[in-house]
């Protein structure tokens, strides 16, 4: 649970009783969330585009600007020192999954601006010149008094022969997703009632400028309450941060994040979203670039348990860092 400020929560519950459109941002740690009106995020900067909603007209974008992408992935060491503290967590029984993740420095000077333009992905936002998320993965969703989440866990190389089935069938990939799944099962439950999951491992296939890759996710609803909108931001304080990049169980993951990690995540991997007046939209913010000074950097990382292997969880944080531009 995340203990958000309140002056955020009031406005956010009252924009949300007043019907009034927003876009707000909730980073990982809870301390520095921001909302603003749909008309007047333009104006600090804030593009954003979901499958419903966007504030981008044909004058803010110039999808010709070519995008030179290039990086340096974080070194082998320093990653093996972190997933074996990780690892003697879980031999421990203080975790059972916990998603590891680092930083890669980018070679050149990133235009997020073009990146965000050209991406093609279901959730963008662009802030400022600070960072650029380009996310496949839905949060939650509301649909009247419907409130739906999509975990997502599990990833391959959709260029290896059979690979949707290798996914499917992967036995680490497969306890991760399950216990995803039963987290975010119980953390609606925290606001639902009626949790069903409408489909179990499903996948996408992803198109990026270094080759496809398959994600797996399942969707899982619930009712909420008729009156679930005198408190909106209950929805999310309750349930933050997000179980699919964090752990299980969540709480106890948490604080050995902050150990093994050391530094705060910030904007990356808390999450954004939409309020059209009626219902949220909103999507973890991962597939990340930040600017950090003169440098920019890729943020990624992965679903480690005991079943983990060193080498293959270093190669899929490798395999994430790309842009969904072909």
């Amino acid at each position: 649970m995340l203990n958000l400020p309140v002056n955020f929560i009031n406005q956010f519950n009252k924009w949300t009783a007043s019907q009034r459109p927003f876009v707000f941002l909730i980073d990982f740690e809870g301390k520095k969330p921001v909302l603003f009106l749909k008309d007047e995020a333009v104006h600090q900067g804030l593009f954003f585009a979901t499958p419903k909603a966007t504030n981008i007209t044909k004058t803010s974008c110039d999808k010709n600007k070519m995008i030179n992408f290039d990086f340096e992935p974080v070194h082998f060491k320093p990653y093996q020192q972190a997933f074996q503290k990780v690892q003697n967590h879980l031999q421990q029984g203080d975790t059972y999954l916990l998603n590891l993740t680092c930083k890669s420095k980018l070679k050149h000077i990133i235009d997020l601006t073009a990146i965000f333009c050209r991406a093609k992905a279901p959730y963008r936002i662009l802030w400022q010149n600070r960072f650029v998320s380009f996310s496949p993965e839905s949060f939650i969703q509301t649909k009247g008094n419907t409130i739906v989440t999509f975990p997502m866990k599990g990833t391959i190389s959709a260029d290896l022969p059979h690979a949707d089935q290798l996914l499917l069938n992967d036995k680490k990939e497969n306890f991760e997703h399950h216990t995803i799944v039963d987290l975010l099962r119980n953390d609606l439950a925290l606001l639902a009632t009626n949790i069903q999951v409408k489909r179990f491992k499903f996948l996408q296939k992803i198109k990026t400028n270094r080759g496809n890759i398959w994600q797996m996710s399942s969707e899982i609803q619930g009712q909420l309450p008729p009156d679930w909108k005198k408190n909106a931001a209950h929805l999310f304080t309750k349930i933050l941060p997000a179980g699919s990049i964090s752990g299980a169980p969540k709480v106890k993951t948490l604080s050995i994040i902050k150990e093994v990690e050391q530094t705060p995540r910030g904007y990356y991997t808390g999450i954004f979203g939409f309020f059209d007046g009626q219902d949220f939209d909103t999507a973890v913010l991962i597939r990340y670039i930040e600017k950090n000074g003169e440098n920019f950097y890729y943020r990624s990382g992965g679903g480690i348990t005991a079943l983990s292997q060193v080498k293959n969880e270093y190669d899929e944080l490798i395999q994430k860092i790309y842009v969904p531009i072909t």
